[in-house]
């Protein structure tokens, strides 16, 4: 057991998969001499060396497009997108070939590869650095996609995605990247694909995942202090959505408040509010309230604390939730 930030939780697994499978090859921008943007790689190709690290030219095509042919050839490629707006480059890649090759060869085929995504805003930089577009690739079948959100999970989850004989998208919460958490690594990891409940409440459920989780703590937190129970659930995994462990919940507070910061118009609260409007109807005490980013591109970074759901939005929508 020891304490260490989601940075090093993701570094320190990506040197566990290497040390455990020499087919574990990382490619990316900057993330061998440099050690990434954010130094999540810092040190892993000075001990690998230049052929498993490998600091790639500034093309997310190519970079993607290299990993489908390696990850056919019986590699494990881990490719690093550097900020969750250059990923546009490869998305024909991803959504044509990397989704699409197991179903394509019915299923003699796999492409065990993970792509790694820091996402959202909250750092001060600008549009293509603080987006947050998990939903277009949560809605195309053939990729699974999962978003850490504390030091434990960013521990395991990268290990667990890179064993996955079927392609991952790792979204990393970039804001969070130093927040730090224990880490039991001779624990056993919970499930990839299922849900959190990282505080138990009986009067309304908030649903969220990667930067949010810790907004909706504190949030449950402030609301303790007026006498208000909430329960806070960590998605974790968005395709496939664990709706069971959600449903569970919201059968119990008949509330929920579902929180992400991508923009709420067909984001994955949608699909979420949609899934529990038929699951939980009889349940649902009020209707499914969504906070999230608005419908609008991500403006200039002296303008994102006032775009990005915060802890007032969110115990304003409780509050108009449990008011019902």
């Amino acid at each position: 057991m020891g304490s260490m930030t989601i940075a090093k939780g993701i570094n320190n697994g990506l040197r566990a998969a290497m040390e455990r499978d020499p087919k574990v090859v990382l490619m990316g921008e900057d993330i061998g001499k440099l050690g990434g943007v954010f130094r999540v790689t810092d040190g892993l190709q000075k001990d690998f060396g230049e052929d498993r690290v490998i600091d790639t030219p500034l093309a997310e095509a190519g970079i993607v497009g290299t990993a489908i042919g390696m990850a056919l050839r019986g590699y494990r490629p881990v490719v690093e997108i550097q900020f969750d707006g250059f990923i546009y480059p490869a998305f024909d890649h991803i959504v044509s070939q990397v989704a699409k090759m197991r179903a394509r060869s019915l299923g003699k085929i796999k492409l065990p590869m993970v792509i790694r995504i820091p996402v959202g805003g909250g750092i001060g930089a600008v549009e293509h650095h603080s987006e947050s577009n998990e939903a277009y690739f949560a809605h195309t079948a053939g990729l699974k996609v999962v978003c850490c959100s504390n030091a434990e999970d960013a521990y395991w989850m990268i290990q667990q995605a890179i064993e996955s004989d079927d392609p991952v998208l790792f979204y990393e919460p970039k804001r969070r990247y130093w927040d730090k958490g224990e880490v039991d690594e001779s624990a056993a990891p919970r499930p990839l694909l299922k849900a959190q409940v990282c505080r138990e409440g009986t009067d309304l459920t908030l649903v969220a995942y990667g930067p949010m989780v810790k907004t909706c703590l504190q949030a449950a937190e402030a609301a303790a202090a007026e006498g208000k129970n909430l329960e806070v659930i960590d998605l974790r995994t968005l395709s496939p959505l664990d709706l069971d462990t959600v449903a569970a919940s919201v059968e119990k507070t008949g509330r929920t408040v579902i929180v992400h910061e991508a923009s709420t118009f067909l984001g994955m609260g949608a699909e979420i509010a949609a899934a529990l409007q038929q699951r939980c109807f009889y349940h649902l005490e009020a209707p499914v309230l969504r906070v999230g980013g608005y419908n609008l591109p991500y403006p200039p970074s002296k303008l994102e604390e006032e775009f990005l759901p915060d802890l007032d939005r969110v115990l304003d929508a409780v509050d108009r939730s449990l008011a019902f």
